[in-house]
């Protein structure tokens, strides 16, 4: 058999449209939510201007939202962070746009600069502060859409923080489960 008679044979993938994936409008996979998260990031235009600083609160901004998905962007002043909390039965990517995030967790505490992109699972606990002396900026993905964000008891404190340092390793081989790491 020739090389032709099997495309007859097998018939031309493109003349079957049923057999074909149509284009995703959203992100559906972690993958996906990644590589939005990273679009955003590099169209500094669709998010730099929105961006406002706030002495007594982190600031926050809904940026888009989509069938089972929302988009926040995020400014942190030096001393600013989240405290202890989870994102319910979320899941999320997030990044550092500008300056730098520290994010403590049960598997230790981990300096992220801008580019660093995460991933969690639901339920992952953690807190995020910015401990630098200039202003930071994230963005983040949450999927489904961001319903609540429990807060734990403060064990992130100052003296967890300094238990914390004599038993963990500050490296990415120490992230915690369910996250993942690039940049």
């Amino acid at each position: 058999m020739n090389s032709d008679s099997d495309l007859q044979i097998a018939g031309d993938i493109l003349e079957v449209p049923h057999l074909l994936q149509a284009p995703r409008e959203h992100p559906a996979t972690v993958a996906e939510f990644a590589g939005l998260l990273r679009s955003l990031a590099a169209d500094r235009s669709s998010w730099e201007h929105l961006v406002r600083y706030d002495a007594t609160t982190r600031w926050y901004h809904r940026l888009r939202t989509g069938p089972g998905y929302e988009v926040w962007l995020l400014s942190w002043l030096p001393g600013q962070g989240s405290g202890r909390h989870d994102h319910g039965p979320s899941a999320g990517v997030w990044t550092v746009l500008e300056g730098t995030l520290t994010e403590r967790a049960e598997r230790g505490t981990h300096a992220w600069t801008a580019g660093t992109q995460r991933v969690f699972a639901p339920g992952y606990v953690h807190e995020v502060v910015n401990d630098t002396l200039e202003p930071a900026v994230s963005l983040h993905v949450y999927h489904p859409g961001l319903t609540e964000m429990p807060m734990h008891s403060p064990r992130c404190s100052a003296a967890a923080v300094a238990e914390e340092a004599g038993t963990a390793a500050d490296t990415d081989a120490d992230a915690a489960p369910g996250t993942v790491t690039t940049g």
